[in-house]
C-alpha cells in the first residue's frame, strides 16, 4: 500500500483574532496552539497574519526582518515566540503568516513560518499570489499597494508523518500549486488565509473542497476570526477537507479549535476508488509537476 502519511496525525487550526499589540497576540496564540497541544494536536495551524491586524496600511508597521537566520528578538519576536511555541507544545506549527521586510530590497512578504516540535524553522513561504481584487460596491483591496510576491513553491517534510505543501489565502486560486504539491506526495495542503465577508461566502469552502477534490489530500484553511472592529472583516468558517471533499470540521466565525484526525488509509482508499492518478492523459496535456517525464 502506498504510503503517504506515515502514522496518523490530530490536526488542529487555531481561529482567532488579532488586535494592535503585537505582544498580546503573540501570547494569545500561545496560549491556544497549548490548548490544541493538550487536546492531542501534533500539527498545529494559525491564521494568516496572526500577529497583527490585516489590511496594507498595517504590514509596514508590523513588519519583521527574518533573515539572516535566525533574526535576532528584535528583529523578529514572532520568529522567536513560534519557536518557543512549538518546543513548549511539542507540535509541529505552521504560523499563520506575517508581514517580512527584506531590507536590502525593501520589499515586504506575506510569509509562514514552520517549526519543528524541538523549536526549530523547518519551512518558509512567501505568499505567491497577491490578493489584488476590486468588486464593484463591496470591495476593493490591492495587497500589491505593499507586499511582493514570493517566487517558490513550498513543500515541507515533517519527518515523522510525511509531506505537506503550503501556501497562503489567494494562491489556494490557483490550482497548479496544489496539483505539484500533490503530485510530489503531499497528504496535506495547508492555507492560512483571510478571506472577507464577500469572497468567504462565495468560495472559501468550495476552494478548498476543489483543491481535495483535485488532489485526493487533505486540505486544511486556517482564518482569522471575525472581528467588526477591525477594518477588514475576516470572513472565519476554518475548514479541514478530506481527499474525497468531505469536510470533517469547520467553525463558524467566532474564535475557535477545530480538530480532525488524518490518516493514510483514507488516501489510499479515496485513490482506489476513483482512480485519477493513474488515469491523467499527460499525452494530451502537459504534467505541471514534471514527476510525469521522471
Amino acid at each position: 500500500m502506498a504510503t503517504f502519511l506515515k502514522k496518523p496525525l490530530k490536526l488542529a487550526l487555531v481561529q482567532l483574532a488579532s488586535g494592535a499589540d503585537k505582544s498580546i497576540n503573540l501570547s494569545h496564540a500561545r496560549s491556544k496552539v497549548l490548548e490544541a497541544a493538550q487536546a492531542g494536536a501534533r500539527l498545529i495551524v494559525l491564521p494568516e497574519c496572526f500577529n497583527s491586524p490585516y489590511g496594507t496600511q498595517y504590514f509596514p508597521k508590523y513588519a519583521e526582518t527574518l533573515h539572516p537566520s535566525p533574526p535576532s528578538k528584535e528583529q523578529s519576536p514572532s520568529f522567536h515566540a513560534l519557536s518557543a511555541i512549538a518546543a513548549e507544545a511539542n507540535a509541529y506549527v505552521i504560523g499563520g503568516s506575517i508581514p517580512e521586510l527584506e531590507p536590502e530590497s525593501k520589499k515586504y512578504y506575506n510569509t509562514s513560518l514552520v517549526f519543528s516540535p524541538s523549536g526549530s524553522l523547518i519551512g518558509t513561504h512567501r505568499k505567491t499570489h497577491l490578493f489584488d481584487i476590486d468588486i464593484p460596491g463591496k470591495i476593493r483591496f490591492k495587497e500589491s499597494e505593499v507586499l511582493s510576491p514570493g517566487n517558490s513553491l513550498t513543500i515541507i517534510d515533517l519527518p515523522e508523518y510525511g509531506k505537506i505543501g503550503l501556501a497562503i489565502c489567494y494562491d489556494i486560486r490557483f490550482p497548479e500549486s496544489a496539483m505539484i504539491a500533490a503530485r510530489k506526495g503531499a497528504f496535506l495542503l495547508v492555507y492560512p488565509g483571510a478571506f472577507n465577508t464577500t469572497t468567504g461566502p462565495l468560495h472559501w469552502s468550495l476552494l478548498g473542497r476543489a483543491r481535495a477534490v483535485d488532489n485526493q489530500t487533505y486540505v486544511a484553511l486556517c482564518s482569522p476570526s471575525r472581528d467588526l472592529d477591525a477594518s477588514y472583516h475576516a470572513y472565519g468558517h476554518s475548514l479541514i477537507a478530506d481527499p474525497s471533499a468531505g469536510v470533517l470540521a469547520e467553525a463558524d466565525e467566532k474564535e475557535t479549535i477545530i480538530y480532525a484526525d488524518l490518516d493514510n488509509d483514507t488516501i489510499v482508499n479515496t485513490r482506489k476508488s476513483i482512480p485519477i492518478y493513474t488515469q491523467r492523459r499527460f499525452d494530451v496535456y502537459p504534467d505541471v509537476s514534471g514527476e510525469s517525464t521522471k
